[in-house]
């Protein structure tokens, strides 16, 4: 294995983590900006109002998206397994 297959794989690599997490910091993103706007303009500063349903926003993202997720990790791995099958 020389160093243009090692950086194809963390390229690879890289790329599925971007795609996989991704969606799931997107929800995050844009729940917490809802409730930044709801505390901004109902100046409450609750803090758990900032997390408890940021939190159930995300863990229903990555119930949602499981499938999708999976499927590209599935896909990585087949791939990273079929180059040590084939020695590279």
């Amino acid at each position: 294995m020389n160093e243009i297959e090692v950086l194809d794989i963390s390229r690879d690599a890289v790329f599925t983590l971007l795609k996989v997490v991704t969606p799931v910091l997107l929800v995050a993103l844009f729940v917490g900006l809802i409730i930044g706007i709801f505390q901004a303009l109902t100046q409450i500063q609750e803090m758990t109002l900032a997390f408890v349903p940021k939190i159930l926003c995300v863990f229903l993202a990555i119930i949602l998206l499981f499938p999708f997720m999976l499927n590209q990790m599935r896909t990585l791995s087949e791939t990273l397994f079929d180059k040590i099958v084939s020695g590279g």
